[in-house]
Order: C-alpha cells, then structure tokens, then sequence
C-alpha cells in the first residue's frame, strides 16, 4: 500500500537528511490525511491505492502549474525548486503512455465512435481518456486528438 510504504519513506528521509525529499513526503501525507477526512472517513486510516494515486497526480499537476507560472513570472530559482519536488512524485506514479501509444487508441476511438470533424472533439478526448484509464497524461490526449480531427 502506497500509504504505509509512504510513513516508511519518511523516516528514511529524515535519516537521510533529504530536505526536498522529506518535505514532498510529508506533503503527500497531509493530502491523503486531507482525502481521508473529505471522504469521511478517520484521519488514521489508510488511503487505497488507487485514490492515493488520484491525490498524487492532483499534486503533480499543482507542481506542473506552478513551474509554468514561475517561468513566466521570471523567478527560474522557484520553477526549481518545483521541478525538484515533481520528480518526487513522479517516482510514485506509473508510467505515462507516450504519443505514439495514445495515437493507436485515438484512432481506434475515432472510428467506433464515427468521429470525423473537430465538433465531436470532445466526445472522442473523453472516450479516450476513458478508454486508457489514467495511464496517459490528458495534455498529451488532447494533442493527439487535436492532430487528428486537424
């Protein structure tokens, strides 16, 4: 369980003195202590996998956005900082379909559904993202379906 190796990793880093590490960490259980409480269940429970891992791309996206905002508010010292903390978290998510791999779904999907013009764009992101279940990033998905009803 994601949760419990997470408590774990926590000690590990204090002994190690990873500050950035350390800090990740203990911001990833806060936000599932957070869900906890939100779902309504004891603050000491245990999170299942497979929403810790929706509570962990919900941080890594907030990450994402805050390097974009950085760089384009021209303080490159705290889009740093951020990227430092994604590739935390990045380690506790599985990996990403690549474009290629979600071209071959999208195209697939088009022609189920019928899909020929950017009207139905919508239709067809959402059976694709449907389709590849959190495996691929949704920007990613956007673009490729972008490219072909373009």
């Amino acid at each position: 369980m994601i949760h419990q190796e997470l408590r774990g990793q926590i000690k590990e880093a204090m002994r190690a003195k990873e500050v950035v590490k350390l800090s990740v960490l203990r911001g990833m259980l806060t936000a599932f202590t957070n869900e906890l409480v939100a779902k309504g269940m004891k603050p000491q429970d245990e999170l299942a996998d497979d929403a810790a891992l929706a509570v962990i791309k919900r941080l890594a996206k907030q990450r994402k956005d805050s390097i974009d905002q950085f760089v384009k508010g021209g303080r490159p010292e705290l889009a740093e900082q951020e990227k430092e903390e994604l590739a935390v978290l990045e380690t506790y998510l599985p990996a990403t379909m690549s474009k290629d791999e979600i071209r071959k779904v999208a195209e697939t999907k088009k022609v189920e559904l019928g899909v020929t013009d950017k009207a139905k764009m919508g239709m067809l992101m959402g059976a694709v993202i449907k389709e590849l279940g959190g495996k691929a990033d949704g920007n990613d998905v956007k673009q490729v379906v972008e490219e072909l009803l373009g």
